[in-house]
């Protein structure tokens, strides 16, 4: 299994290039991106259900209503699919310049997780998981995972946070760059170990208890702690 994966990232041909050894396709239509974002949304809802091992390209094909053809035309592989895939996601990020502002960061924080953005953010949780069984053999489709879902939200909790700071709501010796990939992260843990949901009340409890406090304890009590 893992010399089939690496063969098909490391080997499969490049997206305007031809496979050695075999005929030029024949020239028709030109592509519809419309169709090749139905096909990378079923990807990542078959992959979000069965997993990387247990999805095929038919089932892609089948949950995007396309023939079997019209998605091997596209890509040649199942990992080149699911590496375009995952990188689409980012077509779907929050727009930072309508960020909340409810003059708190919890206030901030919670209300990004609104149903719709939580149904979304639960969903990229799921791909996260689908992806698990083949993250550590394949280093590109974990760095297209982590380009995808965890650098976009901590992108987002950093401009709440730096907010925060200008506020001086939290500590001028707050680890901002660190404290924003908190929540992300702890999300992956729980989809790819715990297998659990990331919900409301987790979120809550993650926000009360673990990362306001960190970003209001000074520097000096941080030291006081360490001696």
């Amino acid at each position: 299994m893992d010399r089939l994966i690496a063969k098909d990232l490391d080997n499969a041909p490049a997206r305007h290039g031809e496979a050695p050894g075999l005929p030029k396709p024949a020239r028709g239509r030109k592509r519809d991106p419309a169709r090749d974002a139905a096909i990378l949304d079923a990807a990542i809802d078959v992959l979000a259900e069965s997993g990387y091992d247990g999805m095929t390209m038919d089932m892609v094909a089948s949950r995007a209503g396309a023939g079997k053809a019209t998605v091997y035309r596209r890509w040649n592989s199942k990992a080149e699919l699911i590496v375009d895939a995952v990188a689409h996601l980012k077509h779907s990020q929050v727009d930072l310049h309508s960020l909340p502002d409810t003059g708190s960061l919890r206030g901030d924080l919670l209300a990004m997780f609104k149903p719709q953005s939580a149904e979304e953010g639960e969903r990229k949780m799921r791909v996260m998981a689908g992806l698990a069984s083949v993250l550590l053999r394949s280093p590109q489709l974990a760095e297209a995972g982590h380009a995808a879902i965890v650098e976009p939200w901590a992108m987002v909790n950093r401009m709440l946070m730096q907010r925060a700071l200008e506020r001086g709501e939290i500590s001028a010796n707050a680890d901002v760059d660190a404290a924003c990939q908190v929540l992300p992260c702890m999300a992956a843990y729980r989809a790819l170990v715990q297998r659990k949901p990331f919900d409301l009340q987790f979120l809550t409890a993650m926000i009360d208890g673990v990362l306001l406090p960190a970003l209001s304890e000074s520097k000096s009590a941080r030291d006081e702690a360490e001696q």
